[in-house]
C-alpha cells in the first residue's frame, strides 16, 4: 500500500492482481472466491473475453472524442438501455453519484418550470445514493454526512417502506416535486420493501404530478432477476439511475428518463466531459449483449433462490434460536441478518480466501457474479456458513 493514497478506505491487508470469472488472485497467485463482485460491478465475472475484447477493439479505434459531436456507441447503447426499460432518453455519466447528480438536477428543474422556488424530493432513511455533496445529502445516514456540512437543501428525509410517512409530507410540503428511493437499499442492509411499496408510489407520483426517481444503481442490470428491480412490482419510473454493472468495471453511468422528465435538461443545462465516451459505451454494450444472450436475468433469479434455500438449510440451528433475524434478498443480493454486530466477518471470509461484505453492521451481504456456477455457489455456502457459526458459538 502507498502512504500517497488518501486514507479514505479501510483497506483489506491483500493486492489483487487479476481475476478470471468468479476467481480474484493475489501477487503470491493465490486464489480468492469473489462474492463481492466490487460491490455488484462485475456482474459477467473478470476479464469477461467479450467485455475484454470491446474494450481492446474499441481502445485501438477510438477512446474519447467529445460530447460536442455524435458518439455512435453511446446512441447505441442508449437506444438499447430504452427498450429495455421501455423509456426514453439518457444521460450518460461515469459513475453512480454522477447519474444521481443528473436525475436530482431534472427534479429541480421541472420543479422550477412549475414556479416552485424550492423544490423537494423525497427520499428514504438509511438510503445511499452516492458522497457528492448533494447525493450525500440525500443520503439517509448521518454517519456518511458526518464533517460536511452545511449538506444541501431540498431533500425530506422519510422511513423507508412506509407510505403513510411519504404521504404525511407530501401533505405538510407544498414543494415537493420527487420522491428518490432505492428498489432495495443495499448499503441500508439489503431491505426488500412490501410488494406494493413501489406501486404506491408510482400512484401518488401520478397523483401529485411529481417524478418518481428510482437509484437502481446496486439494483438494475439483472442483478435481482430482472434488468431493472422495478419491474419486479410493474413499475416505470420517469427517472432512473444506473451504474454498477453496467460496464462489467468500466466505469459508466446512466441517468434515463421517460416523457416530460426526458426533455426537461437541454443544450447547457447539464454535462459531462468523459460521459458516454467511445469506450464506456463498447464495454457496456458487451455486458448487455452477453447477458441477453446468456439469458442472464434469468440466471440470476434461479441462484438467488439457490443461495437462499441453501442458507436456511445450512444455518437452520441458528434461525430456530433467533440468532439469524433473516435471509432475504432478490436474486443475487443477498442479505443474512445476524441479531448482532458481525463486521469482523469479512476480514474472517477474506482469510477463508472468500470475498464478502457486511452492511449495516449486522447485514452479512453477498452479491456474487450472475455467471456463478452451482458447485462456487455450494463453496460460498459452506465457507460463509462456517464462519457464521464459528462467529456466534465463540
Amino acid at each position: 500500500m502507498s502512504d500517497h493514497i488518501m486514507n479514505t478506505y479501510g483497506r483489506l491487508p491483500v493486492n489483487f492482481v487479476r481475476g478470471e470469472g468468479c476467481n480474484l488472485y493475489d501477487e503470491q497467485d493465490q486464489r480468492y472466491l469473489d462474492a463481492l463482485t466490487g460491490i455488484a460491478v462485475c456482474g459477467l465475472g473478470h476479464a469477461h473475453p467479450a467485455v475484454t475484447q470491446a474494450i481492446c477493439d474499441q481502445a485501438a479505434a477510438l477512446v474519447h472524442t467529445s460530447n460536442l459531436y455524435g458518439i455512435p456507441n453511446q446512441a447505441a447503447l442508449a437506444d438499447k438501455l430504452c427498450q429495455l426499460s421501455a423509456m426514453d432518453a439518457v444521460f450518460f455519466a461515469n459513475s453512480g453519484a454522477e447519474a444521481n447528480e443528473a436525475a436530482i438536477k431534472i427534479a429541480r428543474r421541472f420543479g422550477h418550470e412549475k414556479n416552485i422556488d424550492i423544490p423537494t424530493i423525497i427520499v428514504a432513511n438509511k438510503s445511499f445514493h452516492g458522497r457528492t455533496l448533494s447525493t450525500l445529502s440525500a443520503t439517509g445516514n448521518t454517519k456518511v454526512q458526518a464533517g460536511f456540512a452545511p449538506l444541501v437543501a431540498g431533500f425530506m428525509h422519510v422511513d423507508y417502506n412506509n407510505m403513510d410517512a411519504i404521504k404525511q409530507a407530501c401533505d405538510n410540503n407544498n414543494n415537493i416535486v420527487a420522491i428518490m428511493v432505492e428498489p432495495i437499499q443495499g448499503e441500508g442492509g439489503l431491505v426488500t420493501p412490501t410488494d406494493n411499496y413501489l406501486q404506491e408510489i408510482r400512484q401518488l407520483c401520478d397523483k401529485k404530478n411529481y417524478l418518481m426517481i428510482l437509484d437502481e444503481i446496486q439494483t438494475g442490470v439483472c442483478r435481482t432477476g430482472k434488468w431493472f428491480a422495478g419491474q419486479h412490482s410493474g413499475v416505470t419510473p420517469d427517472i432512473m439511475t444506473l451504474a454498477k454493472g453496467l460496464g462489467n468495471g468500466f466505469p459508466i453511468g446512466a441517468c434515463i428518463a421517460k416523457g416530460k422528465a426526458a426533455e426537461i435538461l437541454i443544450p447547457g443545462t447539464h454535462g459531462s466531459t468523459f460521459g458516454g465516451n467511445p469506450l464506456a459505451c463498447a464495454a457496456a454494450l458487451a455486458t448487455i449483449k452477453t447477458m441477453e444472450e446468456e439469458e442472464l436475468d434469468k440466471r440470476a433469479l434461479e441462484l438467488g433462490d439457490y443461495f437462499q434455500q441453501g442458507f436456511k438449510k445450512s444455518l437452520a440451528e441458528l434461525i430456530q434460536r433467533n440468532i439469524i433475524i433473516d435471509i432475504r434478498g432478490k436474486g443475487l443480493m443477498i442479505g443474512i441478518e445476524l441479531d448482532r454486530p458481525c463486521t469482523e466477518l469479512v476480514k474472517q471470509a477474506l482469510d477463508n480466501k472468500l470475498l464478502i461484505n457486511v452492511t449495516a453492521d449486522s447485514v452479512v451481504r453477498l452479491l456474487p457474479a450472475l455467471i456463478t456456477i452451482n458447485a462456487e455457489a455450494d463453496e460460498i455456502i459452506s465457507i460463509v456458513s462456517k464462519l457464521i457459526h464459528e462467529f456466534v458459538n465463540t
